[in-house]
């Protein structure tokens, strides 16, 4: 396997490339999803994409037996270079390489899987609803096994490194709205200003206090408030808020107290917060059969001694909706040491992009020891 990898590293080297310097934010990866179509028609699959939405399918052999592939496509929208642009800061970039680069070691090794295989390009993982999009068109109803892969940071893997599972927490954004009233600078009583109401709430949410045992947060992330004349108190102002929690209980409680906290604000300023849910992320349910299969293959890859337990995470991520909403489905994630560095979502974020050959060899060893199973 070794041997046909190293033949591939050309058009690997050349396809991370391409995809590092063509991002595209979420549901706009319309390039990105042209562009991974030619490709992989090119070597002979029939990738199939759709009519509503970004994103591809490619499916391998037929079968009872279906064992399925995900990765993420899109990209951040963030400040880089004083300028805010789309920026491969996540690492889906190279989790795209690995999908690619599995079907192609695959077919390299002529392997013929028992069964069907199923890789999903999917959208929009970054607004936590390109997996139920792909839960809505039927991709995983009939899988056995769903894996996922993702670039983990130097604080938790060093490069040569893996795991057979990221225990990702839950997470929810919230957009709301401060509503007051405006005045004159001169006469701040006969106002509502929506910045010290703005003020109050960063406060009161920092004095919500859950399970300590279980990790949980909330932050403010956005507050815009004002215009051009500093002699008018603003009345408006709107404003993102961050939650996560270890747990799905957790981040329900969490919000819940959210929502008080906004209640009581109305009362003492006699203002309206009005609130919404933009996205949700379900936290992990990660499947120890997978798991065990998983671990063996970053064993095979990279020794015993390279293997390292499930990664415990605050961060999100939408791929555990597919358990959530399919709880029959045995799934995890592969997180891949890779001396990733300053850290996931930083605009120069950068990483040993040797660890993407390592990652389609586990991935490859992964699925092909999958099928052995199912079949035994």
């Amino acid at each position: 396997m070794k041997k046909q990898l190293e033949e591939l590293k050309p058009t690997i080297q050349q396809l991370y490339h391409h995809l590092h310097t063509h991002p595209e934010i979420s549901w706009e990866e319309v390039e990105t999803t042209k562009y991974l179509f030619h490709l992989l028609t090119s070597y002979g699959f029939e990738p199939q994409t759709f009519d509503d939405c970004t994103g591809l399918v490619v499916e391998v052999g037929t079968g009872e037996n279906a064992v399925g592939l995900r990765c993420d496509i899109d990209a951040l929208w963030q400040e880089v270079d004083e300028a805010f642009t789309a920026n491969h800061s996540c690492g889906h970039d190279a989790h795209m390489t690995m999908a690619v680069g599995t079907l192609l070691l695959l077919k390299k090794l002529s392997y013929q899987p028992k069964g069907k295989l199923v890789v999903i390009f999917q959208p929009a993982e970054e607004q936590g609803t390109g997996a139920l999009k792909m839960i809505e068109k039927g991709l995983v109803d009939e899988l056995d096994y769903l894996y996922g892969v993702h670039l983990r940071p130097i604080q938790e893997l060093s490069y040569g490194q893996a795991s057979s599972g990221i225990r990702h927490g839950a997470a929810r954004f919230m957009a709301g709205e401060i509503i007051g009233e405006d005045a004159h600078a001169a006469r701040p009583h006969l106002g509502k200003n929506a910045i010290e109401i703005g003020a109050d709430l960063v406060q009161s949410l920092s004095q919500i206090h859950m399970d300590p045992s279980i990790p949980s947060s909330i932050k403010m992330t956005k507050f815009q408030s004002g215009g051009e004349s500093s002699n008018i108190i603003p009345g408006k102002a709107s404003f993102s808020l961050d939650l996560r929690a270890q747990t799905n209980e957790v981040m329900n409680q969490l919000t819940e107290k959210v929502v008080q906290v906004c209640k009581g604000l109305e009362m003492v300023h006699q203002a309206t917060i009005q609130l919404e849910t933009k996205s949700t992320t379900a936290a992990a349910m990660v499947s120890d059969e997978a798991s065990d299969i998983m671990g063996k293959a970053i064993a095979k890859v990279l020794g015993n001694d390279h293997v390292v337990d499930p990664i415990i995470t605050t961060g999100g991520e939408d791929f555990h909706f597919y358990t959530l909403k399919n709880p029959r489905l045995k799934a995890t994630m592969l997180g891949l040491g890779c001396d990733l560095q300053p850290g996931l979502h930083h605009p120069k974020m950068t990483f040993n992009e040797e660890a993407i050959y390592s990652g389609i060899e586990i991935l490859v060893e992964t699925i092909m020891s999958t099928f052995e199973q199912l079949e035994g």
